[in-house]
């Protein structure tokens, strides 16, 4: 009788793990967090973001599309033929200004006089002299989409960033939820063959009835904190249903027979120091470089914007030809015969709109400056932060994993006490609470310091 009792004590001041049942599986944190990439609604609308960039900059690059026009006209009244205009012409956009060339055949009794009669061809060019020479809306709108496709996908990566962390965070949880509820019902199960001892040994008059009475109150307070922590474990399973989907995009739930890997909630870690760790939030975290990729853009906005601080002096010309004939001659005889050019000045007096528009493009740019100087600092707090936590909670366990060992040593000695007559039930329990107490610190201070070791990497900017 006595070497039962001392194993079952022996079994209550250690580290308890529950057998697997051949039915149950294990979902470990990988495979968890591989199906949370791949079909969480999140992670697929960080993706669009980025198909939605590279949407806007194929429409971008349509600034810059060959366009065939063909404008066709002809009036006749009163059985006379006013006029026939008839206009094919390719348009090439270039960098600087448009090529353009193009076929006529007019003809009518009241053809306006500027207008060529017959058939005839031509080819020329426009080009901006001042507004509009160094970049123009079309460029800027092209450059403005290309940064926006990589500023799209340090927009993906902060979604999933932050995603993940919620996910680490909830699988963890469900971890240490459930290694908590284990180790109760273990208790649970050694108080109630405890009792059964007990109260054998008080039928045989080796034991008072206030033993029995001890033994059955300890059982029914492991019993309370047994469903309190089941509670705790199935309202964390049910919020980690949240992150499971499948590939149609439909919910899933976990299943009860699929149990959380609790093996890393006993394991060490270690971080990168802490400077490698700022200097990786200051580089790599996809926030500050969303905000970096914002300051690009409005960098070309801004100069954008300064061509309205300048004239617009357009030169147009062309060469012409008679007939559909590429042109036979372009000796400078022709050319000095056969051409057409023009130009457009318009000069604004006070330049107020250019003004305005550049002052408000610089104001945007010092704006976004300062945003990015409060999110870097933001970042940095945020790595100083958990990764204070973290160091506190690994010296924090190592301090628990000692108070353990000490708290066990003292549930033996008190129960060879016990079981030699100098001490009570009341005293073991206490001690075993103790124990038990000291064991719920731990698996606590474990999930913590998992949940700091992903908010480092979060904070980073570098959780995967």
């Amino acid at each position: 009788m006595q070497k039962l009792f001392i194993l079952l004590f022996v079994i209550c001041s250690n580290q308890i793990c529950v057998a697997q049942n051949d039915s149950e599986k294990i979902l470990s944190v990988q495979d968890f967090i591989e199906k949370v990439k791949q079909h969480h609604p999140l992670a697929k609308v960080a993706n669009i973001a980025i198909e939605k960039a590279k949407a806007n900059l194929l429409t971008a690059k349509g600034g810059f599309d060959p366009v065939l026009e063909l404008e066709a006209r002809q009036k006749t009244f009163d059985s006379k033929n006013y006029y026939t205009y008839n206009n094919a012409e390719l348009k090439v956009p270039l960098p600087i200004g448009d090529i353009k060339t193009g076929i006529e055949r007019n003809g009518g009794q009241f053809l306006e006089s500027e207008i060529t009669s017959g058939r005839s061809s031509y080819a020329g060019i426009e080009v901006p002299l001042a507004k509009g020479l160094l970049i123009d809306k079309r460029r800027a709108f092209l450059q403005q989409a290309k940064i926006a496709v990589e500023q799209s996908t340090a927009q993906q990566r902060a979604l999933v960033n932050d995603l993940l962390l919620d996910a680490y965070e909830s699988y963890y949880q469900w971890a240490g939820n459930f290694r908590l509820y284990n180790i109760f019902s273990e208790y649970v199960n050694v108080s109630s063959d405890r009792l059964r001892l007990v109260r054998i040994s008080q039928q045989n008059g080796d034991r008072a009835v206030m033993d029995t009475t001890e033994a059955f109150a300890q059982l029914q307070n492991f019993i309370l904190l047994q469903g309190e922590a089941q509670v705790k474990m199935m309202s964390a399973k049910f919020m980690l249903n949240n992150f499971i989907w499948d590939a149609n995009g439909l919910p899933q739930s976990i299943a009860q027979n699929i149990l959380p890997d609790t093996s890393l909630i006993s394991s060490n870690f270690t971080s990168q120091p802490l400077l490698d760790l700022i200097e990786l939030g200051k580089t790599q975290n996809p926030i500050l470089q969303q905000t970096r990729f914002k300051l690009d853009i409005l960098q070309v906005e801004k100069r954008l914007k300064f061509q309205g601080l300048l004239p617009t002096i357009n030169l147009k010309g062309n060469i012409l030809s008679k007939d559909f004939y590429t042109f036979k001659n372009t000796g400078a005889a022709f050319l000095d015969n056969n051409n057409y050019w023009g130009i457009d000045i318009k000069i604004p007096l006070r330049f107020r709109e250019g003004r305005g528009d550049y002052r408000l493009a610089k104001l945007k740019l010092a704006e976004t400056n300062w945003e990015l100087k409060q999110k870097t600092l933001e970042i940095e707090n945020k790595v100083n932060d958990y990764f204070n936590k973290f160091t506190l909670f690994e010296k924090q366990l190592l301090i628990a994993n000692d108070a353990f060992k000490n708290y066990s040593s003292l549930l033996r000695i008190e129960f060879l006490r016990f079981t030699s007559g100098e001490s009570s039930l009341f005293l073991v329990n206490t001690r075993e609470n103790k124990v038990l107490e000291i064991q719920q610190k731990l698996i606590e201070l474990q999930v913590k310091l998992l949940k700091a070791k992903y908010g480092l990497d979060w904070a980073a900017g570098i959780l995967r």
